[in-house]
């Protein structure tokens, strides 16, 4: 009888490279979120992503050739619906954004890797989610909420808002351009005075018990 060999999982590392840009890890596959393009004003970081997700059309969003690297050029997912890519199943939410001052759609991404369920709010501004989406949602182990005001989220309205979604951990970003200020408020509205760490290394146990904790991991 032959088995199928299934390669153990070491856990999901999570990077940050500014602004709404993060590189997430779990093996040999590589995610990445909003990366910065090269003709944005913000410096950007390169290496090869299997699939890259861009939540609104701007240069600080769209830098999906940032992501492409030797063998690893990514499936881009630029909008709502639902995809499977490399056995991860994948929905996009429709939602707004005014960043930068312009009317933008903002696509809210819902995967699940490694048993891990991730939510991933772009540069959302809507301070309330409809009813039906929040209930799309379901359980979110971790939730990724921008934090920096001025076209997204202020402090207090991304704590709100990502309390009502009852993730297990809420990695806020978007916060570095807006100064140290508006990290400190958000961290003041969660009542923790949490230090920056270099990278997340997650398991599925190792959220068991957790409830609306906020990890800060720093601009590599």
């Amino acid at each position: 009888m032959l088995y199928k060999v299934f390669p153990i999982s070491n856990g999901m590392i999570i990077t940050y490279n500014g602004l709404e840009f993060f590189k997430m890890q779990v093996g040999d596959t590589v995610v990445a979120f909003n990366p910065i393009s090269k003709d944005s004003k913000y410096k950007s970081s390169k290496f090869g992503a299997d699939i890259c997700f861009v939540s609104v059309n701007h240069n600080d969003f769209n830098g999906t050739d940032q992501v492409a690297f030797g063998e690893k050029q990514p499936f881009v997912v630029k909008g709502p619906g639902e995809y499977e890519v490399k056995e991860i199943f994948i929905r996009g939410f429709e939602s707004h954004s005014s960043y930068d001052g312009k009317d933008l759609i903002n696509t809210i991404y819902l995967l699940t890797l490694d048993n891990i369920n991730v939510c991933f709010l772009g540069a959302l501004d809507v301070k309330e989610l409809k009813p039906d989406v929040i209930e799309a949602l379901g359980e979110i182990d971790i939730l990724f909420v921008p934090i920096g005001g001025s076209g997204v989220l202020s402090p207090q309205d991304a704590y709100k808002l990502a309390v009502q979604l009852e993730p297990k951990i809420i990695i806020p970003m978007h916060y570095e351009e807006s100064g140290k200020d508006v990290l400190k408020t958000f961290l003041k509205e969660a009542g923790e005075d949490t230090k920056p760490i270099d990278k997340l290394t997650v398991k599925k146990k190792d959220l068991e018990g957790k409830e609306a904790e906020v990890v800060v991991i720093a601009k590599t």
